[in-house]
C-alpha cells in the first residue's frame, strides 16, 4: 500500500473538501498500520437507467481508493431511490415504482462495470435491510434528528422558506443515507457538493451507535456542455458512458474552453503538469486529447483514433458522412406526405423523450439538407434520400417506402 503522503496526493486531486482532513491522515497511518483497508462508500440511487460523465466524478474518485489498495462499497439505493434524493430540488421529486427502480438499477451496474474493479466491489441494497424495518424502528430512525436540524439544509430551508410543499418522506432521505453508512461501517464516504448535509448526518449516526465516523469527501459537480448547468440528460449537455466513440469525442470538441481544465482534472488522469502545458496551446489541440482520452477510457485506443480521423473529415472538411444510419419512414409514419418535426428527430434516435427533441429543434440544432428547423411545432416533408442532421455530430439518411 502506498504512504500516506502519496495516497492523500491521489485522493485530494480534484477534491472540493475532505471533512475533517486530519482525519482522514489518521484513518490512513492506521490502515496501514493495521493493514487493513479502508471502507469507502459510494451511494447511488438507479433514478435513471443510463449514466453520463457527471456520474463518473464520484466513481473515479471511488476506483482511485481501489487502486490504493482500499475497499470500495458501492450501495444501490433501491429503498432511497423510491423517495429520491432532494438534495438541490425545489419540489418534491416524483417517486418510482419498485420495479422502475429494479430495471435502472441492472442497466446501471452494467455501465458502472466500466469503471470500477467489480472483482474488488463489494456492492450492497439497502433495501435488504430498509425492507425488514418494522413500523418501530422508523420511529426510532426519526428521532435521531429534529426539524430545525433539517431545515437548516439549504435546500429544505429555501423550500419552507417560500412556503413550497416539503413532503415528510423527503426528511427521511437524509436518515436512510446516513444509516447505510452504520450498516456498512463506512470509513469514508464520497458524495458530490450537494451531497455535504447527508454525509455529515452519517458521522453523526455512527457516533451515536459507538462507531468511528467517517470521513466526508465531496467532489464537484460537473459542468455541461453548455458551460451554465450541472451535466444533465433531461438538459441535452451531457456525454453519455453508453455512448459510441464518435459521439464522446465529437461531444468532446464541443466542450467551452473554459470548462477545460475542470474535465481534464476530473475525468482524466493526466498528470496536472501535462494539463497545464495542454491548456497553453491551442485549445482545438487540447479537445482533441481529451476526446482521444474519454473515448479510449469507454472503448479503445482504436475506436478513439477513428472517431479523430472522422471528426477531421466530417466536420474540418464539411463533408457529410459515407455510413451514416438510414432513417426509413412508411407511409403510417407520415401524414399527407408531413412528419412533426419532433417525431422524426425521435424516430432517428437523437432524443430520448419530446422534450428533449424540442429543444434541440429550438436551440437551432435540428435541419434537413442544411435548412435549419426551428419551429417544434413544424410538419416537414422529407423527401427521399435527404439528410437529416442534429446537432454538429447526428446524420440520419431518409429513405421513403
Amino acid at each position: 500500500m502506498p504512504s500516506v503522503e502519496e495516497q492523500l496526493k491521489v485522493i485530494s486531486r480534484g477534491t472540493v473538501d475532505i471533512l475533517p482532513e486530519d482525519a482522514l491522515q489518521k484513518k490512513l497511518e492506521k490502515s496501514i498500520s493495521e493493514s487493513r483497508p479502508l471502507r469507502v462508500k459510494l451511494g447511488v440511487d438507479p433514478t435513471a437507467p443510463d449514466i453520463h460523465l457527471g456520474h463518473t466524478v464520484v466513481l473515479r474518485k471511488l476506483r482511485a481508493f481501489q487502486d490504493l489498495g482500499h475497499q470500495a462499497v458501492l450501495i444501490i439505493g433501491d429503498y432511497t431511490a423510491l423517495i429520491g434524493d432532494p438534495s438541490g430540488k425545489s419540489k418534491t421529486r416524483p417517486q418510482l415504482t419498485e420495479e422502475e427502480v429494479k430495471a435502472n438499477g441492472e442497466t446501471y451496474l452494467k455501465q458502472v462495470e466500466r469503471i470500477l474493479d467489480t472483482d474488488r466491489l463489494e456492492i450492497v441494497h439497502n433495501g435488504d435491510f430498509f425492507r425488514d424495518m418494522t413500523f418501530a424502528d422508523v420511529l426510532k430512525l426519526t428521532s435521531r434528528m429534529t426539524i430545525s436540524q433539517l431545515l437548516a439544509r439549504d435546500d429544505f430551508s429555501k423550500r419552507y422558506k417560500e412556503q413550497s410543499p416539503i413532503s415528510l418522506h423527503e426528511f427521511l432521505y437524509p436518515l436512510m443515507q446516513g444509516w447505510d453508512s452504520v450498516e456498512v461501517r463506512a470509513d469514508v464516504e464520497l458524495g458530490g457538493t450537494d451531497q455535504t448535509f447527508n454525509l455529515l448526518v452519517g458521522r453523526e449516526m455512527q457516533k451515536e451507535e459507538g462507531m468511528s465516523s467517517q470521513v466526508c469527501i465531496t467532489l464537484p459537480l460537473l459542468v455541461g456542455l453548455d458551460g451554465t448547468n450541472k451535466m444533465s440528460k433531461s438538459l441535452g449537455n451531457y456525454i453519455g458512458v453508453d455512448e459510441d466513440a464518435n459521439e464522446m469525442y465529437g461531444k468532446a470538441m464541443s466542450i467551452p474552453d473554459e470548462l477545460m481544465k475542470d474535465y481534464f482534472t476530473l475525468l482524466t488522469s493526466i498528470e496536472n503538469t501535462e494539463i497545464d502545458s495542454l491548456l497553453s496551446g491551442h485549445p482545438r489541440d487540447a479537445k482533441d486529447r481529451l476526446g482521444r482520452e474519454i473515448a479510449t477510457q469507454y472503448h479503445n485506443a482504436e475506436a478513439a483514433e477513428a472517431a479523430a480521423e472522422r471528426f477531421k473529415e466530417i466536420f474540418a472538411q464539411k463533408q457529410v458522412p459515407d455510413d451514416m444510419p438510414t432513417l426509413r419512414l412508411s407511409s403510417d409514419d407520415l401524414e399527407d406526405g408531413n412528419i412533426w418535426i419532433v417525431k422524426l428527430v425521435n424516430a432517428a434516435g437523437f432524443a430520448s423523450s419530446n422534450g428533449e427533441a424540442r429543444r434541440l429543434v429550438q436551440q437551432g440544432g435540428v435541419s434537413i439538407d442544411g435548412e435549419a428547423i426551428k419551429d417544434p411545432a413544424a410538419q416537414v416533408a422529407p423527401a427521399d434520400g435527404a439528410v437529416l442532421k442534429v446537432g454538429k455530430r447526428r446524420f440520419a439518411k431518409i429513405v421513403l417506402g
